[in-house]
């Protein structure tokens, strides 16, 4: 092992260096060329989170953050990168590009990182993952579904499973429950990347299961009031509604379907894969359907770890954001591991980081909260485990638990 005294020393000495460079320049998006070391925040390895905090996507982003937050400790408390920890640098996407666009500029050449994790939304990726890939900074992103990801470029990856895999799991399981299902409406959110990639799947599992996709109604995102798409579809009496939206718009428009009347059942997209929807739908989210990546109930150590420590932080299961986040920020710290035993990543350029550890983190393989992962070449997550969890609202409808179906 090398000798950590020394490391922290050439560090600190990187870290000095930056910090003066970073001074000189107030310009957030503009080109920096520093090439020394690799500590761009006092206090360890910078890995960017650009997550939302903010905006009615928050509910989302937010989980994102939880998870990472306990990876950072978790490998921290196990020695970091050979006794050099690593520092989270988290910006605030906001729900929108233009948020998305700032933050990674920010995290790029302001914050020095060697890496980000995000961002929240499909749609905030493909404006703001260009950026990245101009500058040769890695993106593994925790929460973009959406078809074409990837293959942004050469430096964005995902440890979140493609829409493609996941979605026809969940009206597989709807058939199960009910084979009488005949009679099928779908609604989707049309200013939304993912939502618009997830119902394009959704359509297609429908058709190859031979039922009658009897009506397509499309709201916004912003949109709090669905009576009149709500009221158009239940007139046409369907058997199952399927919903691609956040968990803001899509919760409310569980709730709406329910107070007018629907009783068939219903499935949610990947957007519904937070415990914050339970406060939007309560009651009326129950025995929603679900398709997931991640299962509190996977048996492998780390898993074990992770929800043991979310359930003590948070008094609730793990959500499946949270636990991608954790997922994320492993991955750069093993890959990171991985660079380090080769070459001293301490005496290593910024630039020359960020390109060998992009390098790296595709061709491992990780056990992680979500089971044994790896990357194609092309940076897509290889993940062989999925679930479908149906919702299921606690007594006083205030909250609730996603219960895997067998």
């Amino acid at each position: 092992m090398k000798n950590s005294t020394a490391r922290t020393s050439v560090l600190l000495a990187g870290l000095t260096l930056l910090m003066t460079a970073c001074t000189q320049s107030n310009n957030p998006t503009a080109t920096n060329t520093s090439t020394t070391g690799t500590a761009g925040v006092s206090g360890g390895i910078p890995i960017g989170i650009a997550l939302a905090q903010t905006s009615n996507v928050a509910l989302l982003g937010q989980e994102g953050i939880q998870g990472a937050k306990i990876a950072e400790k978790y490998f921290n408390d196990k020695g970091g990168v050979d006794g050099t920890p690593i520092k989270l640098v988290v910006q605030d996407t906001g729900g929108d590009e233009a948020g998305t666009i700032n933050a990674f500029n920010i995290l790029i050449n302001q914050n020095k990182v060697v890496g980000i994790v995000g961002p929240t939304l499909s749609q905030q990726a493909f404006s703001a993952n260009p950026i990245a890939e101009r500058a040769k900074v890695p993106v593994i992103a925790a929460s973009n579904t959406a078809k074409g990801i990837p293959e942004i470029g050469d430096y964005i990856a995902r440890v979140s499973a493609p829409v493609s895999i996941v979605a026809p799991n969940s009206i597989k399981a709807a058939l199960k429950l009910n084979p009488k299902i005949k009679r099928v409406a779908v609604f989707y959110a049309q200013n939304d990347a993912f939502s618009k990639s997830e119902t394009e799947i959704f359509q297609q599992v429908v058709k190859d299961q031979k039922l009658d996709l009897v009506t397509v109604q499309r709201f916004q995102t912003s949109d709090t009031d669905f009576q009149a798409q709500a009221t158009n579809a239940i007139n046409l009496k369907p058997d199952l509604i399927i919903i691609s939206g956040l968990a803001a718009d899509g919760g409310n428009l569980v709730r709406q379907l329910r107070e007018l009347g629907y009783q068939g059942i219903i499935v949610g997209g990947n957007g519904f894969n937070t415990s914050n929807i339970f406060a939007v739908c309560q009651a009326r989210c129950n025995g929603v359907l679900v398709a997931q990546a991640y299962s509190p109930e996977h048996p492998n150590e780390i898993n074990k770890t992770f929800r043991s420590t979310y359930l003590e932080q948070f008094k609730k299961e793990p959500p499946q954001f949270s636990a991608q986040g954790f997922t994320a920020v492993q991955v750069f710290v093993e890959a990171l591991k991985e660079v380090d035993k080769k070459s001293d990543i301490a005496k290593m350029p910024l630039e020359q980081l960020r390109t060998e550890l992009n390098k790296q983190l595709l061709v491992g393989k990780y056990d992680t909260p979500l089971g044994q992962i790896s990357f194609t070449p092309v940076g897509d997550v290889v993940q062989s485990q999925f679930y479908v969890a149906q919702l299921k609202v606690d007594p006083d409808g205030k909250n609730g638990k996603f219960v895997s179906l067998k």
